[in-house]
């Protein structure tokens, strides 16, 4: 019974902030359209970031359709529920968003904690996530 209530704790103790991607669907009808085109913005502009989704997918710059990335480096999450995560040294320190919009309306959200600056793999583990559940 001890060890439940420890594992209780170590759980609620860890759940603040989250290294698995958060994917949020704005507008269910968007998991069954077709995708054809959308628009690349990337915040703040990073060539590396860029450069990985433009050899992923050609984008244009006169679509409805917007992705927009953004990332953010020596973040600190706090949450009174991470003081363990925060003494072992295990909080995130930067985090990948990718929104798709149309027009101004929000569509689809990716969303990952990091422990380092977002790189390639992870945009491209991010994109390909998008591209699964998104018709492309």
């Amino acid at each position: 019974m001890r060890a439940y209530f420890f594992l209780l704790f170590l759980l609620l103790f860890t759940a603040g902030c989250d290294s698995k991607p958060l994917i949020t669907v704005y507008d269910k009808s968007i998991l069954n359209k077709k995708i054809d085109c959308m628009q690349l913005s990337v915040i703040p502009k990073d060539k590396q970031i860029a450069s990985t989704l433009q050899h992923l997918y050609h984008f244009s710059q006169t679509c409805s359709y917007r992705l927009e990335v953004s990332f953010k480096q020596s973040i600190v999450c706090n949450s009174h529920y991470n003081a363990q995560s925060k003494a072992l040294g295990k909080m995130p320190s930067s985090y990948l968003k990718m929104e798709l919009r149309h027009s101004l309306n929000l569509q689809y959200s990716y969303y990952i904690d990091l422990d380092h600056k977002p790189d390639k793999e992870d945009v491209e583990e991010g994109f390909e996530r998008f591209s699964e559940d998104l018709i492309m």
